[in-house]
């Protein structure tokens, strides 16, 4: 402890707002050499961030922020949450079903926002923070659409891809039908940052209407940020 301070923990508070600050995501050496830390101490924080879904590590080695970020208002991921709101309220009253926001994270896709219909009898709720695996769900289907095409892509993601958005049924809850959209955001500034926007309902769901609501609710997003 130093002037009242824990030492550990101001590294790592350090750490996190340089990772925030930082365009494209930063790499551990370079977060060492900005803080003045030792290789070692550097990873040993970001293994303990990255536990706590605060950042994660992208293939090529940059640290990005996490989806638990969500929770402290990091300064990138707050401007999409910002800018979000309304266009989530829109796509609730115009499909009358519950939107969404979701993220990647990991093998993950968590449920970053949602707003729901102010006239509808009955809604689905989906909890802030919910997660599932990415590859069920119209949520992460869609944002697994997003990447650069693989010999091991499902039908529905290649679907997703092809046509914009992507409808599942039943593949979380029971009785429950999914539409969603990828969220195109530019790599400088959101680097490993994927994101879906999509609605889901009961078998009540116009899908005609979602499939045109949801993929434009996504450009609409999109073109925030370009």
């Amino acid at each position: 402890m130093t002037n009242g301070t824990l030492q550990t923990l101001d590294r790592g508070i350090e750490s996190l707002l340089l990772i925030a600050r930082t365009p494209g995501g930063i790499r551990v050496g370079e977060l060492a050499a900005q803080l003045g830390l030792n290789r070692a101490v550097s990873y040993r924080i970001v293994a303990t961030l990255a536990g706590h879904g605060m950042v994660r590590r992208l293939e090529d080695g940059r640290v990005v922020l996490g989806s638990t970020t969500f929770l402290l208002g990091a300064q990138v991921v707050d401007g999409i949450r910002t800018a979000a709101r309304p266009v989530l309220e829109q796509l609730a009253e115009r499909t009358g079903a519950t939107a969404f926001l979701s993220m990647a994270d990991r093998d993950d896709c968590v449920v970053a926002m949602t707003a729901e219909p102010r006239e509808a009898a009955i809604n689905i709720h989906y909890r802030v923070g919910t997660r599932h695996p990415i590859t069920r769900g119209a949520a992460g289907i869609a944002i697994l659409a997003a990447r650069p095409p693989s010999a091991r892509d499902s039908d529905e993601i290649r679907q997703a891809r092809a046509q914009g958005f992507i409808v599942t049924r039943g593949q979380l809850h029971k009785g429950a039908v999914g539409v969603s959209s990828p969220v195109q955001l530019p790599v400088e500034g959101f680097a490993g940052m994927e994101y879906s926007i999509g609605v889901v309902a009961l078998e009540t769901l116009d899908l005609d209407l979602a499939g045109q609501a949801v993929p434009a609710a996504a450009r609409t997003l999109s073109d925030q940020f370009r």
